[in-house]
């Protein structure tokens, strides 16, 4: 059996103190992977289906093969590991601002690291993801998705210096790392945000908001997360 209680990293950053948990569940009978920046929980492996479906539903917008793809924010790692169950993908870039959390997937601290850190199509980056989505694109390294799990929600922020990314300005510049036909799919903790699909609607020909249900055994009932889908960049 696993430890009640487990604290497997720690560190000082940028953003203030990133520790990543381990602890067993014994109702349920699982152990439960979290991340906490100082006092606020992050994120936990008890939750995991819209990451995953954000790398599925980001893919199912593009067609064809060798896919190259850029993931903003690692995390627990559910959505990067999803990205490399398609064997269409060829690439898959993972940007990520804290050293640590790319650090515990290179350790394989987390259920999903070895795949993402063994897949020969996998590279792990050290960097801003949205100081990356600000900079102009070499013509021949466009991406065909991009898919971003780091804020909360459009409107809830880890941090302020990401507000831009959510204008159409900060759409416009991403969707300039797209190949023409390529798609872009946002992770979010909110319900669906008519304001922000109209935002994605002046940059991409189709947007969906998907909203994706799950159980939720904390509660007995069902919980659910948003997955924003663009697609098709509108000649400018």
């Amino acid at each position: 059996m696993s430890l009640r209680f487990e604290e497997l990293a720690w560190q000082e950053t940028p953003l203030g103190e990133v520790s990543l948990r381990r602890r067993h569940d014994p109702a349920l009978d699982v152990d439960i992977y979290e991340v906490k920046l100082g006092d606020e929980f992050l994120m936990s492996s008890l939750f995991p289906v819209a990451e995953i479906e954000l790398a599925h539903l980001g893919l199912a917008a593009v067609e064809g093969d060798a896919l190259t793809v850029v993931v903003g924010g690692l995390g627990l790692g559910y959505t990067a590991e999803a990205v490399l169950t398609h064997e269409r993908v060829s690439s898959m870039t993972v940007v990520d601002a804290l050293d640590a959390v790319i650090d515990w997937h290179q350790r394989e601290l987390l259920p999903v690291s070895t795949p993402i850190v063994t897949d020969a199509r996998s590279r792990l980056v050290h960097d801003d993801f949205f100081a990356l989505m600000r900079s102009e694109p070499a013509s021949d390294s466009r991406y065909d998705a991009i898919l971003v799990d780091i804020d909360h929600s459009p409107r809830h922020l880890l941090n302020e210096n990401s507000a831009g990314f959510y204008t159409v300005e900060g759409i416009q510049r991403a969707a300039a790392h797209l190949e023409p036909r390529g798609a872009f799919a946002l992770w979010s903790d909110d319900p669906p945000d008519d304001a922000y699909s109209a935002l994605l609607a002046e940059v991409f020909d189709t947007v969906d908001a998907h909203v994706v249900s799950f159980a939720n055994p904390l509660t007995g009932g069902t919980s659910a997360n948003t997955v924003y889908v663009a697609s098709a960049v509108r000649a400018r």
